[in-house]
């Protein structure tokens, strides 16, 4: 038996501006990105709380290491997520990663950028403890105000 991937939910995540913590040739750029607001659709429905924060570090290969923290708010309690993953863009496009200005994500393939994580959840009612049952991966897309994920159960 082979495993398979099974789409589970979705959620759109609105952000505010980055703050960069610091940037140099050698080490990278550290930056925190807030998140505001979000949808959840799916297998779940709901609305991302505010407040939670996305820490990456952009190396000077280009490869993004990202980790975000944020809560759910569904028609079945409340959810807290732990995001880890990469993100990786085509090498002609990475020395724009250490600028201010980001808009050029828009003008990248989605295809051609790597965007995966392995999500962890904490759950507080029964009706979401299959979401500790089992391992998720998910697959991530820059949008012009945020971020857009797609969470596959492992099956």
């Amino acid at each position: 038996m082979h495993p398979e991937l099974k789409h589970s939910f979705s959620v759109e995540i609105k952000v505010d501006k980055p703050i960069v913590v610091n940037a140099t040739a050698e080490g990278g750029k550290r930056q925190l990105i807030a998140i505001l607001e979000g949808e959840v659709s799916g297998r779940l429905r709901g609305q991302v709380l505010p407040g939670g924060i996305d820490s990456q570090i952009i190396h000077p290969d280009g490869t993004c290491q990202l980790s975000a923290r944020y809560g759910l708010e569904t028609s079945e309690g409340r959810v807290y997520v732990e995001n880890n993953g990469i993100r990786r863009i085509p090498a002609e496009w990475r020395e724009k990663l250490f600028s201010d200005d980001m808009s050029f994500f828009n003008l990248i393939p989605q295809e051609e950028i790597y965007f995966r994580a392995v999500p962890k959840f904490e759950v507080y009612s029964e009706a979401l403890r299959w979401m500790t049952e089992s391992i998720f991966i998910c697959t991530g897309q820059r949008t012009a105000q945020g971020v857009s994920l797609k969470f596959y159960e492992l099956t």
